[in-house]
């Protein structure tokens, strides 16, 4: 033992932080604070630091924690699993692998009238990556796709090269895919003139106009083909800031698609497992996918865990046959088994039901906040996957330093709360960086979104102070 460890092991925050300054690292890393904080425990809605003070979590690791932290019933299947089959090589079959692609191949075939199958990976990124493995085979090699402005994939190259932020790829340039990136309808910022609904139809129109002629750079109505092979969408927008789109967008969209033989790949990472109240937030838009990729929440953050469920005639194996792509550690039995667990809670614990209604209580109280501080341009949300812009006085203009100002109080664990230190857990999203997009824990309480509120309005006040 070090003479800066306790009895417990435990290496004093200082120490920590200048090992970290000198050895890790910074491309793996965002620190939106500066110290950047260490947390030691988790349990619930709620994250502790050295200090034992709790911090209320209102982003779960970007939604990967849906089920709460410290959650016993997941936790425990975890420890069940180490101790039957923790590690199998990925060539051979276990149980839970098989039950797992079972259930979410019925789900979907259920919701969707389609058959297909589910193939597993470790990340999110890397399941985009093998979709677009999955989209170019079918296509016959087909490279280019179509995205949204606003949309996030990930960062390895192939998902970099459709996530419309050219910072994440500028150093690295490109590997294979194109993307041409599109507007994407997000109703706080519409054009002047326009209600959200005509916004939403202008958006697909300006779609759909790129097939009237050969002029419009992507189709060939001589022989009826298309140079994109994929639309990638996310159906709420994560990192761009949770933006709603109205609820047809998606059917016209989809008509278009279609009626010009375009994949439609829905990224569920963030939004997937009831975060919207559905096990799939495309299942609130009325459209059926080609291709459903997942991730996250797939095993509370226990374990990496993803993949995709692609229709049959995409994913068979005459077509898409064995090493196609590979992973050592997917489908890896810890992570199957804590996938079936999720699915088997989520139905238990009636999330279609809870969470819109929890969502409805936080976005009145989202509302509440917005009477109070004109700096909340806009709040929205679906289920609990919720947003609150913040805005200079003029409720429009966007204003990151405030927000900037904001997570440095909530991570400083100055608010107080029945006379006692507490701490907020914020993240930081959409296109100006000026969103707090809120992504609860799904078991929160009715008392802790209250108290979400009570903090929120603590932490506005006082950012305002300076």
């Amino acid at each position: 033992m070090t003479t800066d460890q306790n009895a417990a092991g435990i290496i004093d925050d200082a120490q920590l932080l200048a090992d970290e300054a000198k050895y890790s690292s910074f491309g793996d890393t965002v620190h939106y604070v500066d110290p950047p904080k260490i947390f030691r425990h988790g349990e619930g809605s709620y994250m502790f630091d050295t200090a034992g003070t709790p911090f209320l979590d209102l982003q779960m690791w970007y939604s990967a924690v849906n089920f709460g932290y410290g959650n016993p019933r997941l936790n425990d299947a975890l420890k069940r699993q180490i101790d039957l089959l923790p590690q199998v090589a990925s060539q051979y079959l276990h149980q839970t692998r098989i039950e797992l692609a079972k259930e979410i191949a019925l789900d979907a075939k259920k919701k969707f009238g389609l058959d297909g199958r589910v193939h597993f990976n470790v990340g999110g990124a890397q399941a985009i990556e093998d979709s677009l493995k999955l989209v170019r085979n079918y296509t016959k090699g087909k490279s280019l796709m179509f995205a949204f402005e606003g949309g996030y994939h990930g960062r390895t190259l192939g998902a970099s090269s459709i996530t419309s932020s050219y910072r994440y790829r500028r150093r690295f340039g490109h590997f294979g895919e194109r993307a041409m990136f599109l507007p994407f309808p997000y109703p706080f910022r519409r054009p002047k003139g326009m209600s959200a609904e005509e916004y939403s139809d202008s958006c697909v129109h300006q779609f759909a106009r790129l097939f009237e002629t050969e002029y419009n750079g992507v189709w060939d109505p001589k022989t009826n083909q298309c140079e994109y092979a994929a639309f990638y969408v996310e159906p709420i927008q994560g990192t761009g800031g949770y933006v709603v789109p109205p609820r047809n967008f998606f059917k016209g969209l989809k008509k278009v698609l279609d009626q010009y033989g375009i994949l439609l790949v829905v990224d569920e990472i963030q939004m997937g497992f009831w975060r919207t109240g559905k096990l799939w937030s495309i299942e609130n838009f009325g459209v059926t996918p080609d291709v459903v990729v997942f991730g996250k929440a797939l095993t509370n953050g226990l374990n990496p865990l993803s993949g995709l469920w692609a229709r049959e005639e995409m994913i068979n194996p005459t077509i898409f046959p064995p090493g196609s792509t590979h992973s050592t550690f997917n489908s890896n039995p810890l992570g199957t088994a804590l996938g079936l667990e999720v699915l088997k809670y989520g139905k238990e614990m009636n999330y279609e039901k809870t969470v819109p209604e929890k969502g409805a209580h936080f976005l009145e109280g989202l509302r509440s906040l917005q009477k109070k501080h004109k700096e909340i341009g806009d709040v929205d949300g679906l289920g609990l996957a919720l947003r609150a812009e913040i805005c200079t006085e003029d409720g429009f203009t966007p204003n990151k330093a405030l927000l900037d100002k904001m997570v440095d109080i909530g991570l400083a664990g100055g608010l107080t709360h029945k006379g006692k230190p507490i701490g907020l857990v914020l993240d930081v999203g959409g296109w100006y960086k000026n969103v707090i997009t809120l992504a609860p824990s799904l078991n929160i309480t009715n008392e802790e979104i209250d108290l979400a509120i009570e903090l929120l309005d603590q932490l506005l006040t006082k950012a305002k102070k300076g």
